[in-house]
Formats: structure tokens, sequence, C-alpha cells
């Protein structure tokens, strides 16, 4: 669940907790959190869009232990690393 950035700018309204995941394996309602960062007091309509879902595929992967890691390309470089 992610916010709309058209809401955002026009009105100040955005998603509190993005983006928001729902576990594949969820069956019950979906709501969303919006929190006013304007100064002003909005109505939410009925057929109002506040948010838009994205589905995602989910990969199940089989984890394999290892007693040390082998080096690779980046090796430990952290922010901004990849950008030189």
């Amino acid at each position: 669940v992610r916010p709309r950035s058209g809401l955002a700018l026009k009105r100040g309204l955005t998603v509190l907790n993005a983006p928001g995941t729902i576990d594949a394996d969820y069956r019950g309602d979906v709501g969303v959190i919006l929190v006013n960062l304007s100064d002003t007091e909005q109505r939410i309509e009925p057929g109002d869009r506040v948010a838009q879902l994205v589905f995602a595929p989910v990969t199940r992967v089989c984890w394999e232990e290892v007693e040390k890691l082998g080096e690779s390309d980046r090796g430990t470089g952290g922010f901004g690393s990849t950008g030189e």
C-alpha cells in the first residue's frame, strides 16, 4: 500500500505507514492510515482515491549457511559507494 502523490501535493494527505505490506496469507479487511500534513481540515468522501496497491511477487528461498562469505565486486562499500 503506497500513497498517491497527487493527494499529498494537493491536499497534504499521505499514507502514514508507507509502504505498507499485506502478507500473502492475510484474509481480512485492508485499511489505510492517513495523516494530514496540511494546516486545514480534510474530508475523505466515499470514492476518493487515497492510496494505491502495488502487487509484488513473493520469492521463497532456501538458506545455505556458510562459514565465510566470498569476495564481491562491491566489497564492504557502504552508502554511496556504487555511484563512483
